[in-house]
């Protein structure tokens, strides 16, 4: 076997076991589910965008914070292990790879946003956009927090 062959093999082997994974740990939250429990304040969950900062400026649930899916394992301080955590991203397939990463650091209350960003739009729901989206994008790809580039519109 090939190398490019071995590493498609083990591309899918990973992939496989990150969906095998978010099936397990992961329990789902409807959009509207969703949406609902964002209006509770400060016992509202912590909405996490995987997607890359080019995705999360074109669009993202209101709230939510970026930390794109391979910055996940360097930014955990990011993230709150005390509140419930809901994650989302274009197919599910990102945020399987980086529940596993915060289930291997402790974090035991992860959601995963049914239908993800598609179905989040297709059901009517709210989007942000940032009001600087070069300088967002910008701070997103440095691999820190992004809170004052990211403010939406």
């Amino acid at each position: 076997m090939n190398n490019r062959n071995k590493a498609l093999g083990l591309l899918a082997t990973i992939m496989l076991s990150s969906h095998a994974f978010a099936g397990d740990v992961l329990r789902t939250v409807s959009q509207d589910a969703l949406l609902e429990a964002t209006k509770k304040g400060a016992d509202a969950p912590f909405v996490l965008d995987v997607r890359s900062p080019e995705e999360f400026v074109a669009g993202h649930v209101p709230g939510a914070v970026n930390v794109p899916y391979d910055q996940i394992a360097t930014r955990l301080a990011e993230v709150p292990k005390d509140k419930d955590v809901v994650l989302y991203c274009r197919s599910g397939r990102r945020v399987g790879i980086a529940a596993q990463v915060l289930a291997q650091h402790g974090y035991t209350r992860l959601q995963h946003l049914q239908g993800d960003m598609p179905a989040w739009i297709a059901q009517g729901h709210p989007t942000e956009t940032p009001r600087d989206a070069a300088a967002c994008v910008a701070a997103l790809t440095r691999g820190g927090p992004a809170h004052q580039a990211c403010i939406a519109n």
